[in-house]
């Protein structure tokens, strides 16, 4: 591990996730920082504040800790330190892929061989981004979503718990696809993305 204690943006509840993950990893020590911290609020013997400490302290990376995608790429582009990648122990990520900076795998995702991953992406707790797919930066794969292998998911997309994307399928960006759903065809306009097959909700 390349830096000393991790610098978490946000303290919502993808953060708690965060930090399990990076504790599992062998992070020794978090600081969680939220403009909306309250006083002696802290997750795990961990502490909040409100602003980033100045100077940051020596050896410490920044992750950004936001489940919204919009708000995960302001935090990632706007952060003064370098942001790392954060792959749960309980994770497998297959050979040749690559995943981007400011990434999370949650505990018991896969990443399959060949897939590209972009960066401040969230594969979430139990998701499968199977062989060769491509997902754009900042696009959130939830909780136990799938998608199948060689798709192409755009950037800033919503995959819902649970949804799966068969092989083969692009989805544009800016998309969001409801929980449970399934994308059988390709999706080429921005909107949201309901059902079984998956259809647009609204644009």
């Amino acid at each position: 591990m390349a830096y000393s204690g991790l610098y978490v943006l946000g303290f919502g509840g993808h953060a708690r996730s965060v930090a399990d993950v990076a504790l599992a990893a062998g992070v020794k020590c978090l600081l969680f920082v939220d403009a909306n911290a309250m006083p002696d609020e802290e997750f795990a013997g961990f502490s909040v504040v409100s602003s980033m400490p100045h100077p940051a302290s020596a050896g410490w990376a920044v992750f950004p800790a936001l489940g919204d995608n919009l708000r995960r790429r302001q935090a990632l582009e706007s952060a003064v330190l370098h942001s790392v990648v954060l792959v749960s122990p309980t994770s497998t990520i297959g050979r040749l892929a690559e995943i981007g900076e400011g990434t999370f795998v949650g505990h018991h995702a896969h990443v399959g061989p060949s897939a590209r991953v972009g960066r401040g992406v969230i594969i979430n707790t139990g998701a499968i981004v199977e062989h060769e797919c491509e997902v754009g930066a900042f696009s959130h794969i939830s909780v136990n979503a799938i998608v199948a292998g060689r798709s192409r998911i755009g950037s800033n997309v919503l995959v819902g718990a649970g949804a799966t994307v068969i092989d083969g399928i692009r989805v544009c960006n800016d998309v969001v696809i409801g929980a449970g759903a399934t994308v059988v065809d390709h999706i080429v306009a921005t909107g949201t993305y309901i059902g079984t097959p998956a259809r647009l909700m609204r644009s």
